[in-house]
Parts: C-alpha cells; sequence; structure tokens
C-alpha cells in the first residue's frame, strides 16, 4: 500500500505551511513521520492513500498490522473463454498472495451463462476474480492483475476507451468493486503462454468441470 504524508509545518517565524510527499510504501512513510515530528514543528500529520482515503498515523500502524494476518502480495490471474456454438462460457482464476509468512495459491472456475462473445466473457472472468478476492478479504493494498485479455486490461487502466454499452456496464461494475474494496491496481497484460493456469480453468468450467482449490505453497514450490 502506498502513501503519501500531508503534513502541517510550524516555521521558525511560526507560519503554518502544508506540505505533501510523493507516494511511498506505508511502512517507509511511517518511519519517515516519525522523523518530521521530532523536529517538534509538525501541527499535524495524516496519510492519503491512492484512493484520497485519509488514514492517522495510529489508524496505518494498525492496518499494517492486520495486512500480516490478512491476504497481501497479491498476483491475481484471470481468463474467460466462450463456445461460439454452445453459447456456453466459461471463467478462470488464480490468486497468490502471502497471509501469516506463507504463500499460497487460490484456483478457482465458473460456468458462464447468457453471454455474447469471447470478449464479454473476459470481462465476466474479471468479475469473478473480485468476487473471489472479495471473499479472500483482500482490501486497501496493491493488486497485480494479470491476463491475456489486452482489451480488458487496457480499458481498466484507461489507456483504451471503450465504445460498447455492453462492455462498459461490466467495466463500471469492476471500477465500482476496486474502489469499494480500496484496491489499488497494477494492470499486466501477458501472453497467452504465461496465462495456462486460468485458460485451463476456464476451459474445465466449459466443459461443466468445476474447480475451487487452496493450497500452501513450499519455497519450492
Amino acid at each position: 500500500m502506498d502513501v503519501m504524508i500531508q503534513w502541517t509545518y510550524i516555521t521558525p517565524k511560526k507560519q503554518e505551511l502544508v506540505l505533501t510527499s510523493d507516494f511511498l510504501p506505508a511502512a517507509e512513510a511511517l518511519r519517515l513521520a516519525e522523523d518530521f515530528e521530532k523536529t517538534g514543528r509538525v501541527k499535524e500529520l495524516c496519510f492519503i492513500d491512492q484512493n484520497h482515503v485519509t488514514w492517522s498515523k495510529k489508524e496505518l500502524n494498525k492496518l499494517l498490522k492486520e495486512v500480516e494476518t490478512e491476504p497481501h502480495d497479491v498476483i491475481a490471474y484471470f481468463d474467460g473463454g466462450f463456445d461460439n456454438e454452445t453459447l456456453q462460457g466459461g471463467a478462470g482464476v488464480v490468486i497468490y498472495y502471502k497471509q501469516n509468512n506463507e504463500q499460497y495459491r487460490l484456483r478457482a472456475n465458473r460456468q458462464l451463462d447468457e453471454l455474447k462473445s469471447n470478449n464479454e466473457a473476459e470481462y465476466a472472468a474479471f468479475w469473478f476474480l473480485m468476487q473471489m478476492l472479495e471473499e479472500l478479504g483482500v482490501h486497501h493494498l496493491p493488486v497485480i492483475f494479470r491476463g491475456d485479455s489486452h482489451v480488458v486490461l487496457k480499458q481498466l487502466s484507461g489507456d483504451w476507451p471503450c465504445f460498447e454499452d455492453d462492455h462498459n456496464a461490466w467495466l463500471d461494475r469492476i471500477e465500482e468493486k476496486i474502489n469499494e474494496l480500496g484496491i489499488q491496481p497494477i494492470y499486466e497484460p501477458i501472453s497467452r503462454k504465461q496465462n495456462k493456469e486460468a485458460d485451463q480453468l476456464a476451459r474445465q468450467a466449459m466443459e461443466g468441470q468445476t474447480i475451487t482449490s487452496m493450497m500452501e505453497l513450499t519455497e519450492k514450490g
């Protein structure tokens, strides 16, 4: 989680200046804030995250302690598939994360109905991924999103426009959930070869094979 520090500084002439830092990792920002306070010239101090949420030093310290016991360092993969003949879709997601100093992998899929295209299946797969992240308890931290649907990722990042109403509805729903969870998204388009796990799960969902599995990964895993 990155935050910027905002503090009111009292000059030697008793003038008040409101200063802000660049965005920094929260732990580093807390250390710097303590150094600022040692000057004896800080009147007020707070932290602002990338979703414009304001945190006190006490609140931010508490959040960082909670993070260790909650899912963090999250890398999330998604893929959607669609059969034009059967009109059957499938979503596959793979989530790697740390919790209590251990590394885990969650794999899940879902059949998708009432879709019109493969592109729509990709949006639905990303929405399914957001639901799984919410169930895991992921909130107020960066998440790396990876998938081979460059259209979905580029539209979510704002790099590409979306002109289709149906697709915009998916984007609005996804972005609303991201904001609700306080997630700081990092979008990383990858090749289909790099997305094999999620792709296989989506294909299995289309064939009627439902999978949900959690695995603790060893250092070699």
